[in-house]
């Protein structure tokens, strides 16, 4: 059996891992984050996740290693965790009524193979009103994750639709995984 190791911190993401019945190391890359000057979200989660996945790489040989970086994309623009509760409801005003997407990028890595791919979600929030986009931040539910909600929490009431994988919104597109780690070799399920 080819050891597996989830490099990122997310809950979310060792939570849907474990939900397909997998052991897996959790050991959270050591990257820098920041995007680059002029850098496009989906350059930012295509670069953030190959280097998360080769940090776990050179720490962990012939393991399979799952990586991913997510970031919303409202008008262009990558939101990602918002830094405090009032970057927080900005997000929120900026997102209610409208759709925006969730790009996550995604790199499994054996060694010195890869396979990588980013996959797109839309989703639609509905109409919000100040006390409603208020009460959701004063949870700090959506303060460490990207667009400044979870939509698998109390965001949930947020979301009116979504076009596309809904895991991908949470953080890590299931689907994706497993064809990418089949890709190398490796069958999760």
């Amino acid at each position: 059996m080819t050891p597996i190791v989830l490099a990122s911190g997310s809950p979310r993401r060792r939570d849907l891992l474990e939900g397909l019945g997998l052991t897996f190391a959790v050991e959270p890359a050591e990257v820098d984050e920041r995007p680059r000057a002029g850098e496009t979200p989906a350059a930012l989660v295509a670069r953030l996740s190959s280097a998360k996945a080769q940090w776990g790489v050179d720490r962990h040989p012939g393991a399979l290693v799952i990586a991913a970086d997510t970031v919303v994309v409202m008008d262009g623009r990558g939101l990602g965790k918002p830094v405090d509760a009032a970057e927080g409801a900005r997000f929120l005003v900026a997102l209610a009524g409208r759709t925006h997407s969730v790009l996550t990028g995604h790199t499994l890595a054996r060694d010195s193979r890869r396979a990588s791919v980013t996959v797109r979600t839309e989703v639609t929030f509905r109409e919000l009103d100040p006390a409603e986009i208020g009460r959701y931040v004063g949870t700090g539910e959506g303060l460490d994750k990207a667009g400044g909600y979870a939509i698998q929490g109390r965001g949930a009431a947020l979301v009116e639709r979504v076009e596309g994988c809904y895991f991908n919104v949470v953080g890590l597109s299931l689907s994706t995984v497993v064809c990418l780690a089949r890709r190398l070799g490796v069958a999760l399920v």
